[in-house]
């Protein structure tokens, strides 16, 4: 017969000092896991969000940091940096204009990926110009072709890139396809087993695994990159990934994206970085390709690549350090606004400074917490004098920032702390005043769509205030 519950809890509150147990308990928890993030050496801001949150959480509040909070990879950061060591390394690539030396430097000295050029660099709106061009340019796949997704799903559009794969790979074309294992759950293993039998070598970036849940990383830590690069000659990153909710010609609440297809020495800086994903995902030596002669081309480039395996926040810094090198203009296109302090100081400071600062953001993001984040800053910037405009009703995914007339970073990064500290991203950075002119020409047109924000707009206290207020307590966790 089963104990009653009552008598079972009796028993438990007859304990002898069972109240002063839990309370040492209780008190070792809070100094033991303080300590801990402590030292981790966060912002303080994020280290008193986390150490309110889970002193909240007894017990509980360790599974959850140890899972989803802060984190580096340091055995595996050592693996990536021999990677590199061993690869070839990309070749010289062009000066930059004296405006955007200290940018070109600080992106080397992050990434050891130095300035380059690129013959070609083509912006892609939307999904349906970038599968079109994507499928075509596979069709023409002589030697090898690498792809890397965060999200890669088994519908329509998913199956007309495998399909294609499948064919090149049965060419002998080499064919390597690197997926997140969270952002491309849905495509299980009898999809991607065609393309598998056809020959072609696919692996999961930090794959979940019972057996690997003591392995901190593999949670939490996330390729958020979108790379394709074919024969060492084309190359293609950006925001969009292989999905029906990124093609306009398939709904018609498709994303509204931006990608780019890039030819030229820069194109090997993208292979670079996706073999040392590659390798590091498989645990394969580092692989060697056989290249044409360098060709510089007349647009500088420089690929700028961040992920936890190092401290430095590569793109967060480029970001921070082309807003306060703009003399004219800023304008900041992204889906997820969570800004850190340098980040907010840089934009109110160009705003007040004179610059016209723009932010383009969707009217409702996918995430209602990001959202409230979001707006929860806008008062701040309005007051400095960043114009604010929402995007709908598709929802926004681009992620690009424009400076004055030459600078123009476009990639896979949210100007958010996941983006900068959590995932690994990529983006491309520009000197070249035909591509920023035609990215300010995409911008001026969304904006021209997307309604301004005013200082002046209603927000009741329990429908916006109050949510904003709390989304941004936990903005540092986000």
């Amino acid at each position: 017969m089963e104990p009653d519950v009552s008598e079972l809890w009796q028993t438990l509150v007859s304990i002898p000092y069972l109240g002063v147990y839990l309370t040492a308990g209780w008190a070792f928890y809070l100094v033991w896991l303080g300590l801990w993030i402590v030292l981790q050496k966060r912002e303080p801001v994020a280290t008193i969000s986390w150490l309110i949150s889970l002193a909240a959480l007894p017990y509980l509040g360790f599974l959850i940091y140890y899972f989803f909070g802060p984190q580096r990879i340091h055995r595996q950061r050592m693996r990536r940096v021999r990677a590199r060591a061993a690869l070839p390394p990309p070749p010289p690539g062009l000066t930059p204009s004296p405006e955007a030396i200290e940018l070109a430097r600080l992106g080397q000295a992050t990434t050891g990926l130095p300035p380059t050029t690129a013959t070609q660099a083509r912006l892609l709106i939307d999904g349906g110009a970038k599968y079109a061009a994507l499928l075509a340019d596979i069709a023409q796949a002589r030697e090898r072709i690498h792809l890397e997704y965060y999200i890669y799903q088994p519908d329509r559009t998913g199956t007309a890139l495998r399909d294609a794969l499948i064919e090149r790979a049965r060419a002998g074309v080499t064919v390597r396809l690197l997926l997140d294992a969270v952002g491309s759950g849905a495509t299980k293993q009898r999809f991607i087993q065609p393309l598998i039998d056809a020959g072609a070598q696919v692996a999961w970036f930090h794959p979940m695994k019972l057996r690997w849940l003591w392995r901190r990383p593999w949670l939490n830590l996330r390729t958020h990159r979108k790379i394709v690069v074919i024969d060492g000659r084309v190359g293609y990153t950006g925001g969009i990934n292989i999905t029906d909710e990124e093609d306009e010609r398939l709904r018609e609440d498709a994303y509204r994206d931006l990608h780019l297809r890039l030819e030229g020495d820069v194109v090997r800086e993208l292979e670079l970085v996706f073999t040392e994903d590659w390798c590091y995902a498989t645990g394969e030596p580092p692989i060697r390709h056989v290249n044409a002669a360098p060709v510089q081309g007349t647009i500088a480039a420089q690929v700028v690549s961040s992920g936890p395996d190092s401290s430095w926040e590569a793109i967060h810094r480029v970001h921070v350090g082309a807003i306060h090198a703009a003399r004219k203009r800023v304008w900041l296109v992204t889906p997820y606004f969570v800004p850190g302090e340098a980040a907010r100081m840089a934009l109110t400071s160009a705003a007040l400074g004179g610059l016209d600062v723009r932010l383009l953001v969707p009217k409702l993001s996918d995430s209602r917490l990001v959202t409230y984040a979001a707006r929860s800053y806008f008062d701040e910037l309005l007051e400095a004098g960043v114009k604010i405009h929402e995007y709908g009703p598709r929802m926004l995914h681009t992620k690009a920032l424009l400076c004055d007339d030459e600078m123009a970073i476009i990639g896979s990064a949210n100007f958010d702390h996941r983006s900068f500290r959590l995932n690994f991203e990529i983006s491309v950075m520009f000197y070249n005043a035909t591509l920023a002119g035609e990215l300010a020409a995409l911008i001026e047109q969304e904006c021209s769509r997307a309604p301004r924000a005013r200082s002046d707009r209603e927000r009741s206290l329990w429908r916006t205030r109050l949510p904003e207020a709390l989304a941004r307590l936990v903005s540092p966790l986000l």
